[in-house]
C-alpha cells in the first residue's frame, strides 16, 4: 500500500507532547510544541512502516479516531505516511562504506583535491550501467 492515515494520540504535559499510535506498538515519539509533536509524529510514522516493510510484517489497518480511548489533557489527529517518497527517500540515503587503498594513491588524491564519495559513486554507477537510483517499478521494465 502507498498510502496510510492513522490515528495518533498527543498527550499534553508541562515538558510538551508524547505522541503515540494506539495501532502501532512501539511507534512513540514526543515534541516541545505542537507543531514539532506533529512533524515528529509524521516521522515516526513513516520510519515505523517503513520497517514494517522491510521485515515483511503485516500492516495493521488503522482504527477509527472514534473509537480510540483517550485520557485528559489528549486528543486525537489522523497522521498521513505517503510511503512512496520515505521509499524512494531510503532507497538514496547514504551509507558509509569503509575500503582499502594505496597510500600512494590516497596522498595524491588528498592533493588534488578528489571526493573520494563521489569519485566511488560515479565509478559505480558508470560500472553498474546506471544513472540514477532505479525503483522496483523502473526495474521490471528493463
Amino acid at each position: 500500500m502507498d498510502r496510510y492515515i492513522y490515528p495518533a494520540i498527543f498527550e499534553h504535559d508541562d515538558e510538551g507532547y508524547t505522541i503515540t499510535f494506539p495501532d502501532l506498538p512501539g511507534c512513540i515519539t514526543c515534541g516541545e510544541n505542537l507543531e514539532q509533536a506533529y512533524l515528529m509524529a509524521k516521522d515516526a510514522l513513516e520510519l515505523h512502516l517503513f520497517g514494517m516493510e522491510q521485515d515483511n510484517n503485516e500492516i495493521p489497518r488503522p482504527s477509527q479516531p472514534e473509537i480510540v480511548k483517550i485520557e485528559k489533557d489528549s486528543f486525537i489527529t489522523l497522521i498521513e505516511a505517503f510511503m512512496p517518497l520515505i521509499r524512494d527517500e531510503m532507497a538514496n540515503k547514504a551509507v558509509k562504506k569503509t575500503l582499502t587503498i594505496p597510500k600512494w594513491l590516497n596522498d595524491l588524491g588528498e592533493e588534488k583535491k578528489v571526493n573520494f564519495s563521489q569519485l566511488l559513486q560515479n565509478a559505480l554507477k558508470e560500472n553498474l550501467g546506471v544513472h540514477d537510483y532505479i525503483t522496483k517499478k523502473t526495474t521490471s521494465k528493463i
